[in-house]
């Protein structure tokens, strides 16, 4: 079990508290979603689904029958029994509970070459999108990004037509790291958002029906297959926080940070202290606060990502903020959770 650790961050007058809540488990933790203050979900390797109601302090652990090899990176919780998770890979699969786990439905099954989801957003409980690595669609021969909607809460799942999936870029792909690469957005232009990393790294801006998409490079380490944007965070109308790196190089701090106000036109990064490495997931806690984690370490900002502290050396893969804007989850390998709280 890894240690209790307490934590001074950027001026905070009190430590921050770095809880341990749970470790052990035979899964590698990538997916995550707070229902509720009390209920969390988390998904992973092996199969395994867990989730909490009691915020954290105590965990039941599922492993979803028939899917045992199955990697679930990415869930979306609506509350303390109803959830839908994606697995990745070939044949590809959405799943969704309504008894808090005990059994599941399959939603969404796909086989092709190339076949590979990497994360789902919901704009509510109804209004969900999920996307995929590019794949060779239509006659054509274009490398597209495959994406899929749900109106129904993950009851259904339908892919987008041909004539709205965006073109990919040669080596251009989508990183399943966290499941925070797509986000719905909150403008009349433009529907939702998402971001790529591999040979080249951008950010999409996908418009409304009539209304055309944009596409921006995001100045962030990229060229090489492992190297990109890997999480995004937004207000949902023009800024957007981007972090990554290269994950084959963990203590790399080379142009892992950048962000936007103004929807990629101009993009700043960290001018005190970047994050302290490659990272997967970011989260924004409030206007000028972010949390953001890696496979070494945890970074946090008070000031809109011009310098980042490292609050701690234990690594994760994925980081939610709860709606009390005060706690903060983490999840990672080996089923290892914590929580991070900030008053």
């Amino acid at each position: 079990m890894f240690a209790l650790c307490y934590f001074v961050a950027g001026g905070y007058a009190q430590p921050l508290r770095f809880l341990p809540l749970a470790e052990g488990t035979n899964t590698s933790i990538r997916g995550m979603s707070i229902a509720t203050d009390n209920s969390i979900w988390v998904s992973g390797s092996n199969g395994m689904v867990g989730v909490s109601v009691n915020g954290g302090q105590t965990w039941q652990w599922k492993t979803v029958k028939g899917f045992e090899t199955s990697d679930f990176r990415d869930i979306h919780a609506m509350d303390s029994s109803t959830a839908v998770i994606m697995a990745v890979d070939n044949p590809a699969y959405i799943l969704k509970t309504i008894n808090g786990g005990v059994s599941w439905k399959v939603t969404f099954e796909k086989s092709q070459d190339g076949m590979f989801l990497d994360a789902m957003h919901f704009k509510n409980d109804k209004e969900g999108i999920c996307i995929g690595d590019p794949l060779i669609l239509g006659s054509g021969g274009r490398r597209l990004f495959y994406l899929l909607r749900s109106h129904d809460g993950g009851d259904s799942w339908t892919p987008d037509p041909l004539y709205q999936l965006p073109p990919a870029q040669p080596g251009e792909a989508i990183f399943s790291a966290s499941g925070t690469n797509i986000a719905f957005l909150n403008t009349p232009q433009f529907d939702y958002s998402f971001v790529t990393g591999g040979t080249i790294s951008n950010l999409y801006l996908m418009g409304r029906p009539g209304l055309p998409n944009k596409k921006v490079n995001i100045p962030i380490n990229q060229g090489v297959a492992s190297s990109g944007t890997f999480s995004m965070a937004t207000d949902g109308v023009k800024t957007f926080y981007c972090v990554g790196g290269d994950y084959k190089e963990p203590d790399n701090q080379y142009y892992n940070f950048y962000y936007t106000k103004d929807s990629g036109k101009k993009w700043a990064s960290s001018s005190i202290a970047p994050p302290f490495g490659y990272r997967s997931c970011v989260a924004l806690i409030d206007a000028k606060q972010l949390v953001a984690c890696g496979t070494n370490g945890v970074d946090f900002t008070k000031n809109g990502g011009k310098e980042w502290k490292k609050i701690s050396d234990e690594g994760f893969n994925v980081c939610m903020v709860a709606a009390d804007k005060h706690t903060i989850y983490f999840a990672g390998g080996k089923g290892k959770i914590a929580r991070l709280t900030i008053k």
